[in-house]
């Protein structure tokens, strides 16, 4: 009988990220294990100090990544420093945490892993909490004034919640992860709300929040800001124009990411206290971009990537799309099996002239019979394939010059056609 012999320090410090992301994914026996104290020791141990930083913490079910990335370009445009941690990677790990708006060498990543390693001793961490702790000794040794953390799943027992924030952020309530955090908004709402602490700014984005988030903000007794009442936006015929607490912004373009966290940017934005121009803001409203949200990358015909893997994310899909003129628009999804799939592609039957559904090459992933079954009522035409990749190549080529290829349905699905573009994760066409 063979086994296994663990790795000495001496030979971690020689590590290239390669391996230490397969250390990561063999060092816990589960991909999730929601819970705080043994990510809180470690953290512990690791002795960072990161209270003298401008914490914000964003939660949400969708919107998080953009309305962290509006929140950071508002801060450089300002010439502030600030790190961003968020998740999960599209072509590369080291997406996962930009400082200065930019990624970090491999090797400072594999340093702050074998750091994190040597703080654990035995305790085990999932490849989330891993790179959650190693992200927080790199944002400790950067030196960065603000800080933007993205929850990974939840909030109330992710990892990022071993801080407390300075300033709380909910993007969106609706439903996903639903093993996790529960089987209705009202419930997931209330995981989401435990990154709340007493007496700090919360700027709600979600319009229609549950009772619960509502309840929860007075139970944390937070100073909640609310995405409608305390703050709000409109978009018409000269742009778009938003109105905050004690400021507002008139005519400025139509952001590159949904409105609506736009929108929750520019309160946190104003709580900051950045004082920035209408041509300024106008600015940051045009850097703000992020790979597989609303990405084009193709054009004649249009290729546009969306991560939208939920019935939420797909209702604004379509809204957009609907607002687009072109003359066929066809999708290729792929899909994993755990999401309600039904519930997510329903939303997209108005807008779709052609369905390319593919089987998705993951664990988890969805076979293409699944999402022929969900889409068929749609009573559009619908091909079926073995992959991804096969499915984006056919609809490449039968696409014609004004039609509009939309690839959604998985971050797993985003990347496989982006890895077939062969686009770096942060490069704009």
């Amino acid at each position: 009988m063979t086994h296994l012999i663990p790795p000495q320090a001496s030979e971690k410090e020689a590590w290239s990220l390669d391996q230490w992301l397969t250390y990561l994914e063999q060092v816990h026996p589960s991909n999730i294990e929601l819970g705080l104290e043994r990510v809180a020791e470690v953290f512990c141990n690791l002795q960072l100090n990161l209270s003298q930083r401008t914490i914000i913490t964003v939660a949400g079910t969708n919107g998080k990544g953009t309305t962290c990335a509006f929140i950071e370009q508002a801060l450089l445009t300002s010439k502030y420093t600030v790190a961003v941690f968020s998740s999960p990677h599209l072509l590369d790990y080291r997406e996962r945490l930009r400082v200065a708006g930019a990624m970090l060498p491999e090797k400072a990543h594999c340093q702050a892993f074998l750091k994190v390693d040597q703080a654990r001793g035995d305790t085990l961490l999932t490849y989330f909490e891993f790179g959650t702790l190693a992200a927080m000794q790199l944002m400790a040794d950067s030196h960065a004034d603000y800080l933007l953390l993205e929850v990974g799943l939840g909030g109330r027992l992710d990892a990022v919640n071993i801080v407390d924030a300075t300033i709380a952020v909910i993007t969106s309530i609706d439903l996903d992860h639903q093993d996790w955090l529960g089987h209705t908004k009202e419930l997931i709402a209330i995981e989401k709300a435990g990154i709340f602490r007493a007496n700090i700014p919360a700027v709600i984005g979600e319009p229609h929040p549950p009772t619960t988030l509502v309840n929860a903000a007075l139970d944390y007794q937070v100073k909640p800001l609310w995405q409608g009442s305390d703050f709000q936006y409109q978009i018409d015929a000269e742009g778009f124009h938003w109105q905050g607490v004690n400021s507002c912004y008139e005519h400025l373009p139509v952001p590159n990411i949904p409105a609506q966290n736009a929108s929750t940017a520019l309160q946190v934005i104003e709580i900051l206290g950045l004082q920035l121009d209408n041509r300024q803001m106008a600015q940051v409203i045009y850097q703000t971009r992020l790979p597989g949200r609303r990405q084009v990358i193709h054009n004649t015909p249009t290729v546009i990537l969306d991560v939208a893997h939920n019935p939420q994310a797909t209702r604004l899909l379509a809204i957009d799309i609907n607002n687009m003129k072109y003359k066929r628009v066809i999708a290729v999804v792929g899909m994993l099996a755990d999401k309600d799939i039904e519930a997510t592609l329903a939303p997209m039957f108005s807008v779709i002239s052609i369905w390319y559904c593919a089987t998705l090459g993951v664990p988890r992933g969805a076979q293409s019979s699944r999402l022929v079954s969900a889409v068929l009522s749609s009573k559009q035409k619908v091909l079926e394939y073995g992959s991804v990749e096969a499915a984006y190549r056919c609809a490449l080529e039968k696409a014609e010059k004004d039609d509009l290829v939309v690839v959604f349905g998985s971050f797993f699905t985003v990347t496989n056609v982006l890895k077939m573009a062969a686009l770096t994760p942060h490069e704009k066409v």
